[in-house]
């Protein structure tokens, strides 16, 4: 685990660090992906949709590949999730994002709406659904698609409302403030542990709940 908030940033943005297609496979014997947002959108290289086959049972998953999803991505991940309640199907969702894309295109196709939409999609359903944080867990694109309840995390990761660069600027704090911040912050995995965010960290040797060391 890491020693401290900073230390955990600079893990979940080593690049490194298995990603959402390493877990998948892992996961995975077969997977059939889902692509496109009906609304002329897709997010390929920023949200992995699709079903999979594991211990002979279909699952659904929405994977954050690392990079900032787009609007479609979260649409896409909304309609999977949705597709999988009608169907009684459980879902599977990778956290891995430094947020939601931010640029003038994103903001054109309607972010906003489209995280609001996803934070909906996963509160609604009745299906099981299950999250784990892979690597970087930055602000609400990371939330949205986590699971209340039921969400865990790797060493490798970090899960907060906001970045520490971000939280350290809003303060009014200089560059050099930036990791304290983070510690501060309380965004490391056993962190999460200790304050209900995550029910348990997820490493080689399996999983340890919260509440067991």
């Amino acid at each position: 685990l890491p020693d401290t908030g900073w230390d955990a940033v600079r893990r979940a943005r080593a690049p490194h660090r298995p990603r959402a297609a390493a877990y998948l496979d892992a996961y995975f014997t077969s997977r059939v992906r889902l692509s496109g947002d009906r609304c002329g959108g897709a997010d390929p290289d920023g949200m992995l949709c699709g079903f999979g086959d594991h211990g002979g049972r279909t699952v659904a998953y929405a994977a954050q590949t690392g990079t900032a999803t787009r609007p479609a991505g979260y649409r896409t991940a909304a309609r999977l999730i949705r597709l999988a309640d009608r169907l009684g199907i459980p879902v599977l969702t990778l956290v891995d994002t430094p947020g939601a894309a931010n640029d003038a295109e994103a903001e054109r196709q309607g972010v906003g709406a489209a995280v609001a939409d996803l934070f909906a999609a996963v509160a609604a359903a009745r299906t099981p659904l299950t999250t784990l944080v892979v690597g970087e867990g930055g602000s609400g694109g990371a939330l949205a698609p986590a699971a209340p309840g039921n969400t865990w995390a790797t060493p490798d990761s970090y899960f907060s409302v906001i970045a520490p660069e971000l939280a350290a600027a809003i303060l009014k704090r200089p560059p050099t403030e930036v990791e304290p911040t983070a510690d501060a912050l309380r965004i490391r995995p056993q962190d999460l542990v200790e304050l209900g965010v995550v029910r348990g960290v997820v490493g080689p040797e399996g999983a340890q709940p919260a509440g067991s060391g």
